[in-house]
């Protein structure tokens, strides 16, 4: 979303705010109530959970962040913790540097969008703090091309939470996209994270996402992300669809819609890695 679009983002946000928050705290309290000590030493493993600024939803989505952050711990992982104000590239992108995990919580600017032109320094990445310290409303967004600088670990797995575009959804109170628009949706924006070596990109435009966690520290070595994506407690599979990445090639995609036209749940790469390659980095 582009200055033009974000009003109606924080408003459809209040809307749904309530909602949002009940969903959330009760799957993460799920996830980290159902964690058991991982079968490796997870002390190795660095997660970074990144929230960009919401204007008055920031410190909604500072507790979703933090409560992923005590879960993390829980399994014994590093975890490190960029928050809107102080969310700026420059730390972002000195911290997320080997993370095996990347979290991220904010606003979304994807393509297809009503926002042309298309750009690959402002689409399909994060929106963050222009500048540190300036309160939650001066967004900047960082698309593709920074992204692709990320220098994940490898095999890292990346985490969009509650971002419009994402998963292949619209904004909240824009008409819903056409499966095809939704596809692109999903392939443009795990394009940039791909490229910095993640080996899958989850998204959830709604629901939390304590379950990858989860899976990734707790799950058997042999379960494949494409079986870890259907681990989620909000899954459906009732209008399911796969399909092979066109700008990423070798990547292929799950998407899991609530009802038609409804793209909340995606999840985007190598999808037949497993937990097991995900531990050995």
């Amino acid at each position: 979303m582009r200055d033009g679009s974000q009003g109606a983002q924080r408003a459809s946000h209040r809307r749904v705010r309530s909602l949002l928050t009940g969903i959330l705290a009760a799957l993460v309290a799920l996830g980290a109530l159902g964690a058991t000590a991982p079968d490796t030493q997870a002390a190795g493993y660095k997660v970074v959970i990144v929230v960009g600024p919401v204007g008055s939803a920031t410190s909604e989505y500072r507790d979703g962040a933090r409560r992923l952050a005590a879960q993390a711990r829980n399994y014994g992982a590093s975890v490190y913790e960029i928050y809107s104000p102080y969310a700026t590239w420059s730390k972002v992108r000195t911290v997320a540097a080997g993370a095996n995990v990347l979290i991220y919580l904010g606003h979304g600017n994807g393509w297809p969008s009503p926002y042309a032109p298309f750009s690959t320094t402002s689409k399909d990445g994060m929106g963050l703090n222009a500048t540190s310290g300036s309160g939650n409303s001066n967004t900047k967004y960082y698309g593709e091309y920074y992204m692709a600088k990320l220098g994940l670990a490898p095999n890292a797995v990346v985490m969009l939470n509650r971002l419009c575009y994402a998963s292949g959804n619209s904004e909240w109170g824009a008409s819903n996209p056409t499966r095809s628009t939704a596809i692109k949706r999903v392939d443009n924006y795990g394009y940039g994270f791909l490229r910095s070596g993640a080996k899958a990109v989850f998204a959830s435009g709604i629901t939390g996402m304590g379950y990858v966690l989860k899976g990734l520290f707790t799950g058997s070595k042999a379960m494949t992300i494409k079986q870890l994506f259907w681990t989620d407690p909000n899954r459906t599979g009732s209008y399911k669809f796969g399909f092979t990445s066109v700008r990423t090639p070798g990547a292929s995609a799950q998407m899991d819609p609530y009802k038609p036209s409804r793209y909340y749940r995606s999840v985007i790469g190598w999808l037949g890695v497993t937990v097991g390659d995900w531990r050995a980095g």
